[in-house]
């Protein structure tokens, strides 16, 4: 580096410049290789790689400056940091498989046979290198268990113990190895895992012990075969292509390859949805998460279960009430609706024969102006006797004063009636008005008996 480089203004800029190239940098950009080798080329990096790309190259001045090869002029941490709108744009994201297809897999892997595998099976010979009752066995440990590949992978032999719920009833219990998040568990897991499991175990040839490389043991695995584990890309490659043969459907969909991580996000997903769902800190215990954050990124609410719980809160119903509303035929007919009231509004005691009744600011607390006539007046008891009356509904859209009144109670409603006091009703007097008129026609009564 020369002296100008290692001023500290130019080393600030440079770093920016650095950051802008490597956040704007498209697929195959500073490749030699030809472009139709390269996936995705010309379209830009996704957020994920823009940030491994600074972090490395923080991590190589890191290195520089500790092993004493250049002099520390400047702190990579701060320097090379990535701007924050990316990493918004990394959170976790488990991709579900869709409910029709998901249950055709699992058909597929009830219904798994030899004959299914022989099309897998390399060479002329058709024949398939692992046991059928050990790929049986793995899917449905795949379909069922909600485990990751490597748990699967380090599922050991005698995972399985069977608990006698009730008479006549057994349950199967797993016992997981020891996850990259959390010591070893043990899980509760459908019947037919464990009989997959029992029976590929009496069938499984003696082998010798084999290291576990994450808590250095000598252990027998259960997905073993000739002195082997199952190969990291066996279920990815080939069981699920076969399931998904058999099943009749693409082995990739609109969010990518349907993969072994994606049936661990399906089956959380749809015990949290399910009719009597795990709760969130039941399924983080099922899934194995050392923190119930981790359990929430698969724990996704399904459409199906989010619109039967809007049903259910009553949004439309909380804001709009109905009413029941009589229809005056006989006046319709005669053509005196412009004359004589023809639509009357049940208050419950009472009818309002405003025609706008749904626009009347005091139709929550009728102030009982000449529109109103009481139930037990001989106008509204001739009305009841009427024959030729239509009865209706009309939906009322609430204001959030009048909803208050329905929820809250008694305070909320005399808030209501406070803030009417003077509003006009629909015949021009005000309620204060209308309240000292029916003091004055009592105070004359009592004068005048």
């Amino acid at each position: 580096l020369t002296q100008d480089a290692t001023q500290p203004d130019h080393i600030r800029s440079l770093a920016a410049e650095a950051i802008a190239m490597l956040t704007s940098q498209r697929s195959g950009e500073w490749s030699h290789l030809p472009c139709e080798r390269i996936r995705n080329f010309g379209r830009p990096m996704s957020p994920r790689t823009k940030v491994g790309a600074i972090v490395t190259l923080r991590t190589f001045f890191r290195d520089l400056q500790q092993w004493e090869i250049i002099q520390p002029r400047f702190e990579p941490y701060r320097t090379f940091t990535p701007p924050r709108s990316i990493k918004n744009l990394i959170q976790p994201d488990p991709r579900t498989i869709a409910d029709d297809v998901w249950a055709k897999l699992m058909w597929a892997g009830l219904n798994l046979t030899a004959e299914d595998l022989s099309t897998q099976g390399q060479g002329d010979s058709g024949s398939h290198y692992y046991p059928f009752l050990l790929v049986r066995a793995l899917a449905l440990v795949w379909l069922f268990a909600g485990l990751r590949w490597n748990e699967i992978r380090r599922l050991r032999v005698g995972c399985i113990r069977w608990q006698d719920d009730a008479p006549g009833e057994r349950v199967c219990l797993l016992s997981v190895p020891t996850n990259k998040t959390g010591t070893a568990f043990t899980k509760p897991v459908d019947r037919v895992v464990g009989d997959a499991i029992e029976t590929w175990q009496q069938q499984r040839p003696p082998q010798a012990k084999q290291l576990d490389s994450k808590t250095a043991e000598q252990v027998e695995f259960l997905f073993l075969f000739r002195f082997r584990q199952v190969g990291y890309q066996y279920v990815n490659k080939v069981l699920i292509p076969t399931l998904c043969e058999k099943a009749g459907v693409p082995t990739s969909d609109v969010r990518g390859n349907i993969t072994s991580h994606r049936g661990r996000s399906t089956i959380a997903t749809q015990l949290f949805n399910a009719r009597e769902p795990l709760s969130l800190f039941e399924l983080q215990e099922w899934l194995g998460h050392k923190s119930p954050a981790s359990t929430q990124h698969y724990a996704r609410i399904l459409p199906t279960k989010l619109m039967r719980a809007y049903a259910k809160a009553g949004y439309f119903e909380r804001n709009v009430r109905a009413i029941e509303v009589l229809i005056d035929q006989q006046v319709v007919w005669q053509g005196l609706g412009g004359q004589e009231p023809w639509k009357f509004f049940d208050l419950g005691h009472g009818y309002c024969t405003y025609n706008f009744f749904d626009q009347c600011p005091h139709r929550m607390a009728c102030t009982k102006c000449s529109f109103y006539a009481p139930k037990e007046s001989t106008r509204a008891q001739i009305l009841e006797g009427k024959a030729n009356l239509l009865r209706m509904r009309q939906d009322i859209p609430l204001t959030e004063p009048e909803i208050a009144a329905v929820d809250e109670g008694v305070a909320a409603y005399e808030r209501l009636l406070h803030a009417l006091v003077d509003i006009p009703a629909p015949d021009g007097r005000t309620p204060r008005q209308l309240a000292q008129e029916h003091i004055d026609v009592k105070a004359i009564d009592a004068v005048n008996p």
